[in-house]
């Protein structure tokens, strides 16, 4: 068997992520070979059973540092970079992983001739008030200039197992007597399942999506942030108030308890500041197909995933059938 006869080779940043595992998965259905770029492979071997045996790879690369991602990509067919971050920690800035991290990526995808797709986020724009829709804008802008065929995703917030939203709300309301509504819960999201993004992907690295294009990713439903919890307290079967939080009141909670390292901060002022617009798929995306529907997906609802994994938070577990709420 020749190098030509092989599955293509499909190189994914951050593909122990949230996002990015379910990605390997799904490609590993595919038959693809995947070659997976962490920053730390001695806790990605998880992965390796996702595939046959020698399909899934797992190799040590960092966004900051270029030389790792030009070896992480050599030989490579296809490109996908899942690689993003919330909030700020050390030398991992917004600035060094979204914004010169995605260049590096689309550089190093250019020179080896491979296709690529980028997860960005609804919200990016390089005027963003926030550093994390900005440096996400910035990357978006970089990228297609560099691979003006590359095709980019956006979606909504994620939910799945390892959601960073849903499961810490979740988690609060087993801790604490009340849940905050930052800036009176009025801000709209529109939840996206995290298959149906790695489901996108994949299409993507079929190359059944139009290059050069961004897509934006969100759910069957729009949820304020105030139903988004009601879901929540729902599921868990539990009853806590909802109390609003003022936007300045909570960006200074954020900023004090980010000046305490042995505390993580509930929320940093950037993603307050990212919480004052709306979260939802354009209008104009819809109308141009550049959703999931437009690309043949239907998007998955959220009270049909969310039991399956915020069931540990009840009082009892799995067991709670009681209906009454804690």
């Amino acid at each position: 068997m020749t190098l030509a006869d092989l599955p293509p080779l499909v190189t994914v940043f951050g593909g122990s992520g949230f996002v990015g595992r379910h990605v390997v998965r799904q490609l590993a259905k595919r038959g693809y070979r995947i070659r997976v770029a962490v920053r730390r492979p001695d806790l990605a071997g998880f992965l390796l059973p996702a595939g046959n045996l020698g399909q899934i790879s797992v190799v040590q690369a960092n966004l900051r540092y270029r030389n790792s991602v030009d070896r992480a990509v050599q030989g490579a067919q296809h490109v996908v970079n899942c690689v993003g971050i919330l909030s700020e920690s050390g030398r991992n800035t917004f600035d060094a992983v979204q914004d010169f991290g995605g260049r590096a990526v689309a550089e190093a995808a250019r020179g080896v001739g491979a296709t690529l797709t980028h997860i960005s986020a609804i919200g990016a724009n390089a005027n963003s008030a926030s550093s994390y829709g900005r440096t996400k804008g910035r990357a978006e802008a970089a990228i297609l200039s560099i691979k003006p065929e590359a095709v980019i995703l956006r979606p909504s917030i994620v939910f799945g197992p390892e959601d960073n939203f849903f499961n810490k709300f979740a988690e609060m309301s087993r801790l604490a007597p009340v849940l905050p509504l930052i800036g009176g819960g009025q801000t709209k999201f529109q939840p996206v399942y995290v298959e149906d993004v790695a489901e996108a992907v994949a299409r993507a690295v079929d190359g059944k999506l139009l290059p050069g294009k961004i897509y934006e990713l969100g759910g069957p439903e729009v949820l304020s942030f105030r139903e988004c919890l009601k879901t929540v307290l729902r599921v868990v079967d539990r009853k806590r108030p909802l109390v609003t939080v003022p936007f300045g009141v909570a960006s200074l909670i954020g900023s004090i308890a980010s000046l305490v390292p042995v505390i993580a901060a509930p929320i940093t002022p950037d993603q307050v500041r990212l919480l004052k617009y709306d979260n939802v798929v354009s209008k104009q995306a819809e109308t141009e197909g550049l959703t999931l529907k437009g690309i043949g997906i239907l998007p998955t609802m959220l009270t049909s995933v969310l039991p399956s994994y915020l069931v540990q938070y009840r009082q009892h577990g799995q067991f709670s059938g009681s209906g009454k709420a804690a």
